[in-house]
């Protein structure tokens, strides 16, 4: 992680290795720029025609006195910058110095576009820390590490100076989260199990303040009747982990916020098995679990007065002997039966039980989060999170998160005619209802164990990863689950 940190200086009296200057469409120059622009050194790349400043584009040259090197960074039009393309445009500046021998750089925001310098410095902080993210742990030849260990971001107005740090901090401990789910989701199933997932758990608990950590075993499990969530465990030789974090930053009559992750550590489908191409990818079906690692850690680090619970129903879901067969019958936590017609289909019948279980909190919203279906990547591909909720109020809180962590997702119709399509003639419902409507019925099944609160279901089966040559955890939803809980956090 890089460490950022915020000041108050002029362009032209501030000591770096790098300094990193916006210039505008039309290669307008920032304030930071004409300030360092003493020589006429970036007057002139720029009056060549090969920075022209459009959303970025990148260029190093050399520098002065103070600044050894200058970064001009292309930010577009003024008027037209997004916090998105701002942070878009910090990636590249932090690809452009990141193989240098630059130890430290200074970011100068400015003041004189469409982002409040607020938002920019938020952004910088989660943007540069995700693009320089690498996952080596595993690998015996690894690469030289960047020497670029600071980021000064410089702000010309001391009174906004406090405002920024804090947005930094916020931005920083959003990439820590971020950080903390792909490094788990990046894990191969052999090494992140149900039990490295509850030693993430103790981990975290131990080293921060008003969080508790536990897992119920398979037997604890069984005596509370999650008969659905011990059908999956039943073919695998990994013990598995129910996870419960307690996090208590709020007033102790306050109804916690439960998140809930689905923790598939590895999904071979079970006896209804999955085609061999691509199943390597299945290590990628806690992604839902990771993200609720993530939003906690992120949590922890804010320390926001707020409290929230995260269950995390940790399996692998394998086929012996003993796993559970198509037609097989299995009775929930609530009671209900489910007839198991494709157990491949497994994700809804963990978290039906987690679901239930998350009914002893009172609480006061739960929001679950799974790589649930494929058929949410046929309606919405890799761009969206589908947003399902019993109650429009909280899914447009979500959406709103969303929109302000440019994190995207989509509110997806929840309707009763949709309800059918789970009828069995043998059990109270099927954990599938056929191929219209996939990611929906899905999102239906889990309804019916969350008729006790208010409820969201977050289906990222579309965005919990990338495939082919940038194949890897992408940490989100991390960065929405974080702003919906800093919103929380702020409300009456």
């Amino acid at each position: 992680m890089i460490n950022f940190q915020t000041k108050t200086a002029k362009a032209n009296e501030l000591s770096t290795d790098c300094a990193i200057v916006a210039i505008y469409e039309k290669a307008k120059l920032s304030t930071a720029a004409k300030a360092l622009d003493d020589n006429g050194a970036i007057s002139a790349v720029c009056a060549l025609g090969d920075f022209t400043g459009k959303p970025g584009q990148t260029q190093v040259i050399a520098g002065n006195a103070k600044a050894k090197r200058i970064v001009l960074l292309g930010l577009g039009k003024a008027k037209d910058l997004t916090a998105k393309s701002f942070g878009d445009a910090c990636q590249k500046a932090y690809a452009a110095i990141a193989g240098s021998a630059c130890k430290d750089a200074s970011l100068f925001l400015d003041s004189d576009n469409g982002v409040d310098l607020e938002t920019q410095a938020r952004f910088a902080a989660e943007r540069i820390n995700a693009k320089a993210y690498r996952f080596e742990e595993l690998k015996s030849d690894k690469k030289s590490p960047t020497k670029l260990k600071k980021v000064t971001l410089v702000i010309d107005n001391k009174k906004t100076q406090n405002g920024a740090k804090k947005a930094a901090a916020v931005g920083a401990a959003i990439a820590k989260g971020v950080s903390l789910a792909k490094d788990l989701a990046n894990r191969p199933g052999n090494v992140c199990t149900p039990t490295h997932l509850t030693d993430n758990a103790k981990r975290l608990a131990k080293e921060y303040k008003n969080m508790t950590a536990k897992a119920l075993s398979a037997k604890q499990a069984e005596k509370l009747g999650m008969g659905s969530y011990l059908s999956v465990a039943a073919g695998s030789d990994e013990p598995s982990q129910f996870i419960i974090m307690e996090y208590k930053g709020g007033a102790k009559s306050a109804k916690p916020i439960v998140l809930v992750g689905k923790g598939i550590t590895f999904d071979t489908g079970g006896i209804s098995l999955k085609p061999g191409a691509g199943m390597d990818e299945m290590k990628f079906d806690m992604g839902g679990a990771a993200a609720v690692f993530g939003a906690m850690q992120s949590l922890l680090e804010l320390a926001l007065p707020i409290n929230v619970v995260a269950l995390v129903p940790a399996t692998e879901n394998m086929p012996n002997g003993h796993a559970t067969k198509p037609g097989d019958i299995v009775t929930s936590m609530s009671g209900q039966t489910i007839e198991v017609l494709n157990t491949d289909a497994e994700g809804r019948l963990v978290l039906c039980d987690a679901l239930t279980y998350a009914e002893r909190y009172k609480p006061k919203a739960v929001v679950d989060v799974a790589t649930l279906t494929g058929a949410c990547v046929v309606a919405l591909g890799k761009h969206a999170t589908a947003v399902y909720s019993n109650k429009d109020a909280l899914a447009e809180k979500l959406l709103n998160a969303g929109k302000q962590a440019e994190d995207k997702a989509w509110h997806m119709p929840l309707w009763d005619e949709y309800q059918p399509q789970l009828d069995s003639n043998f059990a109270d419902m099927a954990n599938i209802g056929g191929m219209p409507g996939g990611s929906i019925t899905a999102a239906c099944f889990l309804s019916r164990f969350a008729k006790k609160y208010d409820w969201a279901h977050l289906d990222i089966a579309g965005t919990a990863w990338h495939s082919g040559a940038a194949k890897g955890a992408t940490g989100r939803p991390v960065s929405m689950l974080v702003q919906y809980l800093i919103n929380e956090a702020g409300s009456k």
